[in-house]
């Protein structure tokens, strides 16, 4: 099985142009063909399973396309998403935060979703995909580390009670990489695809691993790649895999 993890910060390019020099105002216009380019780019590496973050699902952003269902119509896929902060937050009241979510995808054959929300932080969104024989964790991680600790103690309480096997990917927002996980992985009993701690983020000049593929016990990977792409601010993560059964 394949499986594409990807921050596409809402399809709006890897940077502000020189007409937005502000900080963050890359963010908030609309970057028109971006989108096209990373539909094709998705659709050339023909995944199974695809997790978007930053994905916008209908604001005057994108035109009002929910691009998890534009990407998803393009692959042949069913798609799940929400909006990333609770549903208690503010930012469900302002309209383009409101229609900030991620996303799974996924073939026909593949059913199954769940929504978790963090206690801690402002990006509270957990997409759980169930599949027949595995748990495949959705997140977008608190910037502030403190928050990031108590969403990870929640992630593993969450990973201890699948009866899967059980993988965890996303952006993690771990400015110190994976040694800022170590203890995670250590007692969730993951491990990180990316032997290397190859860099993910920015996609222009990589120097931080921000984004992981993590996967537990029964779960054999037989390839990981960080894709050199520039439609985003960050590199896009492929992983292969197989269930080992035991007996």
């Amino acid at each position: 099985m394949r499986l594409l993890i990807y921050n596409i910060r809402y399809a709006v390019g890897a940077g502000p142009t020189p007409r937005m020099p502000v900080p963050g105002a890359g963010y908030l216009f609309g970057n028109p063909g971006n989108l096209t380019s990373i539909t094709s780019f998705i659709k050339s590496t023909d995944p199974d399973v695809v997790g978007l973050i930053e994905v916008d699902i209908g604001s005057m952003r994108s035109g009002r396309i929910n691009q998890a269902e534009a990407i998803a119509d393009s692959l042949g896929h069913f798609s799940a998403y929400a909006c990333k902060y609770g549903e208690e937050s503010v930012n469900q009241l302002i309209p383009i935060l409101r229609k900030q979510g991620n996303a799974f995808l996924a073939a026909p054959r593949i059913t199954g979703e769940r929504f978790h929300y963090f206690d801690q932080g402002i990006k509270k969104l957990i997409i759980e995909l169930e599949l027949n024989d595995v748990a495949i964790f959705l997140v977008h991680l608190s910037l502030k580390y403190r928050h990031r600790h108590f969403q990870l103690r929640h992630l593993y309480e969450l990973v201890k009670k699948s009866k899967k096997p059980v993988i965890v990917a996303g952006d993690f927002n771990t400015f110190w990489g994976e040694n800022e996980i170590f203890l995670f992985l250590q007692a969730a009993g993951l491990r990180s695809a990316n032997v290397s701690s190859e860099p993910t983020y920015p996609s222009r000049s990589p120097r931080m691993e921000l984004d992981f593929i993590l996967y537990g016990k029964g779960i054999e990977v037989s390839n990981f790649e960080i894709l050199d792409v520039g439609f985003s601010d960050h590199l896009p993560l492929i992983c292969d895999f197989e269930i080992v059964r035991t007996e």
